[in-house]
């Protein structure tokens, strides 16, 4: 059973970076597509960032170009976001989610997610 687990979330001030990791377990993640997605208070989930199994697709929400960074590294099992420049907007708990690959492209909906990591964004 595919398990996902997310770290390397914080308390960061604004401008701040943060590397959060995705260790997924119980599955070889090489075919699985990735996505992280976010939660702030009082708002809906929001998809930011997705690749494909092998990397070699990549996509972000508008919010997201500029800052965000996905990665993966296939032999650790684990999915990488990084995020730049924080600022306080950025505040919420943050979580991938995966979803087995049938193509070269990654998408939006997801069957398996982690617990989340939360992202604190303030001085």
């Amino acid at each position: 059973q595919l398990q996902l687990v997310e770290s390397g979330g914080g308390l960061v001030q604004p401008g701040g970076s943060l590397r959060l990791s995705c260790a997924a377990s119980g599955v070889t993640l090489a075919y699985y597509d990735i996505g992280w997605f976010r939660q702030a208070p009082g708002k809906e989930r929001e998809g930011i960032s997705c690749i494909s199994r092998s990397g070699g697709i990549t996509k972000y929400a508008d919010s997201a170009k500029g800052r965000f960074t996905i990665s993966r590294d296939n032999a650790k099992n684990t999915v990488f976001l990084q995020i730049d420049s924080l600022s306080p907007e950025d505040t919420a708990v943050y979580y991938c989610a995966a979803r087995r690959s049938y193509s070269t492209d990654c998408g939006w909906n997801y069957q398996y997610w982690g617990q989340g990591t939360q992202v604190t964004v303030s001085s």
